[in-house]
């Protein structure tokens, strides 16, 4: 065989649909799109899902549930991955530097695939509960690391205004006496007498 009898298996190939070429063909004069209306005209396309005003399929379904963003970059390890490293503490980064996990990776679940027969600390990583009990027969540990979230912008003013809450009800609760700040006891002036008016000459 050489290159140039090189062909298409049977039957894989069709012959491109042209339409336009006459009426003998079946498909000549209007192409198949027939007389008049918004599908015959050149641009009449809508969009893609458009029912003409109606609502929608892809919005009449219930929807439910959410795609991970973060899903591809966990890593999946099987037990018998871990039985061929040479360290007894794993941690995401001891699986990066061995090449069982990408790189990319940000997180890794061990589960429950192949055998583990030696001891080996498993720490900062996801582990189910086949492979947590397969670990702890083997005589090894598993320890979770909590991962602490930054807190947003967000975060920070629901916070603060707890906070603002707590101070102003906190206040609201006080006496008087206790809500004015300590200081110097305000003195009044002695009222001074009112000028006595002059007296009108008597009249005749």
């Amino acid at each position: 065989m050489r290159l140039n009898d090189l062909k298409p298996a049977a039957g894989s190939k069709s012959a491109r649909h042209r339409v336009g070429r006459g009426i003998g063909s079946g498909w000549g004069k209007t192409a198949g799109r027939g007389h008049k209306g918004q599908k015959s005209r050149a641009g009449g396309f809508h969009k893609v899902g458009f029912e003409g005003g109606q609502m929608p399929l892809h919005r009449r379904l219930p929807k439910r549930g959410f795609t991970s963003l973060s899903r591809r970059y966990v890593e999946v390890v099987r037990l018998h991955e871990l039985q061929k490293l040479g360290a007894d503490e794993i941690d995401l980064m001891v699986l990066k530097q061995a090449g069982v996990v990408s790189s990319l990776a940000i997180d890794a679940r061990v589960i429950a695939s192949g055998e583990l027969s030696r001891k080996v600390s498993v720490r900062g990583i996801g582990v189910t509960k086949g492979a947590r009990a397969a670990i702890e027969a083997a005589g090894g540990t598993v320890a979770a690391v909590g991962v602490e979230k930054k807190a947003g912008k967000k975060q920070a003013r629901l916070v603060e205004r707890r906070k603002a809450r707590e101070a102003a009800i906190a206040a609201v609760g006080k006496t008087p006496a206790e809500a004015k700040p300590a200081g110097k006891p305000a003195t009044k002036k002695a009222d001074a007498p009112a000028p006595k008016k002059a007296d009108k000459p008597a009249s005749k």
